[in-house]
């Protein structure tokens, strides 16, 4: 019997172990290991005082009939209608907010038509960066005051640093009727990517991976520490050694590269490129139902840390006490960039700033949490393709494959991080 060793279970560590079991026949000794006390990898959740905090933003809208199907066998869904909206200035924009500016003056909205209507052309070809792109999409005025702004913020880097494969439906591109329209009433159709979105009614957005986890043989606290190629011997912190004979691992690729023994120095230069976000969650619980009737919404004041705001108790009340309300605010850096902020300054400057802008009250606030995810989302400048297929190209003729939003490299959402799992 081959002994497979699936590393990290997140979404893709799960769904390739859930995938291999029903194909098993008796021939796979299948075991996953996660270095944490709880699986679930970005897809996780903690609870603080009877509220339950998701890690990061999670919303399911797959078209995906096979994880739709999954997910219906987990967990009974509540169906929600997509209602964000953007923060800027002390206004409040319907999103997105390119084509819904009636809060704004007459001066911003005048400076951004005009900049719209006299925006250059330019073939996609002929598009050098993302900060290009923008202007080309939105105008000057437009572009440098939301987008380029929120790239800072969520990206960590300067909008011309990303190239623009990965933008895709993400953004919306809208008429000149639309902006006008958006700019004279807030009576605009819906125009958000997804019209409707998903959320286990109980349990957080893990509940969801509970009919693939079942059954599964997952070892937690076992933190990888070396991997021996040749002798196909993983090793562990907690002591503990593990041989196999296939080897899948979500493990994000720097860290792969780092565990690797004897790896090739071409290897190790190339994964030094590989660039991407950190983040800080921070979670309030508060005992009042008094917040923004918004599921999420976006921030561009540079002054204001948070890049996104969301609410746990909006998404389902199964995620706090009755009669309270919870919030979650996400900021972001560079990896190699650290705020040079402590976790207690952070806390206290999103709670300051959540005040003056009157989305809560001090006195209402009954559970403060702030907790920091090394890996949050992928960079992509100009070297990713490159480097990520040199690194993959490698472990894939050292037996190793490499799955999720970290393995593959890539601006996977939930639903193609389990697909990658299950293709592996």
């Amino acid at each position: 019997m081959k002994e497979v060793v699936i590393l990290g279970a997140g979404i893709s560590g799960i769904a390739a172990g859930y995938f291999l079991e029903d194909k098993n026949n008796k021939k796979y000794n299948i075991t996953i290991y996660e270095k944490n006390s709880s699986w679930g990898g970005l897809c996780d959740n903690f609870e603080i005082d009877d509220f339950r905090f998701d890690k990061f933003v999670h919303f399911s809208f797959t078209e995906n009939r096979e994880v739709k199907e999954i997910f219906r066998k987990s967990s009974e869904s509540i169906e929600h209608l997509p209602n964000p909206s953007n923060y800027y200035k002390g206004y409040w924009l319907k999103h997105p907010a390119q084509n819904n500016l009636f809060s704004l003056s007459k001066e911003e909205k005048d400076k951004i038509l005009l900049d719209f209507e006299n925006r250059k052309e330019k073939s996609i070809e002929e598009i050098k960066n993302y900060e290009e792109w923008l202007r080309i999409q939105y105008g000057d005025y437009f572009a440098e005051n939301f987008p380029m702004k929120y790239t800072k913020k969520y990206w960590g880097v300067e909008a011309k640093e990303l190239e623009t494969k990965w933008v895709g439906e993400r953004m919306y591109k809208p008429t000149i009727e639309e902006i006008k329209k958006g700019m004279e009433t807030e009576d605009t159709p819906i125009t958000y990517y997804a019209k409707k979105m998903y959320y286990p009614k109980k349990g957080g957005y893990k509940s969801y991976l509970s009919s693939m986890a079942k059954g599964l043989n997952i070892e937690l606290n076992y933190e990888v520490i070396k991997i021996d190629l040749n002798k196909k011997v993983i090793y562990f912190s907690n002591g503990n050694a593990k041989k196999y004979d296939e080897l899948i691992s979500s493990i994000p690729l720097p860290e792969l590269v780092k565990l690797t023994e004897n790896i090739p120095e071409e290897i190790r230069e190339v994964s030094k490129l590989l660039r991407w976000t950190s983040g800080y969650i921070v979670s309030l619980g508060i005992n009042t139902k008094n917040i923004p009737p918004y599921l999420w919404f976006y921030i561009y004041d540079e002054d204001i840390l948070p890049a996104r705001i969301y609410s746990p108790s909006h998404k389902s009340l199964d995620n706090c006490p009755e009669g309270c309300s919870s919030l979650q605010l996400e900021i972001y850096h560079e990896s190699n960039k650290p705020l040079n902020l402590s976790k207690k300054d952070i806390l206290k400057d999103c709670i300051k700033k959540l005040i003056k802008m009157k989305i809560i009250k001090e006195e209402d606030i009954i559970v403060k949490d702030i907790r920091y995810e090394k890996y949050a989302n992928i960079l992509f400048d100009f070297n990713i393709y490159s480097s990520r297929k040199k690194i993959r190209e490698y472990f894939e003729e050292k037996g190793i494959k490499t799955i999720g939003r970290f393995g593959e490299w890539d601006y996977f959402w939930s639903d193609q991080s389990l697909m990658s799992g299950k293709n592996v």
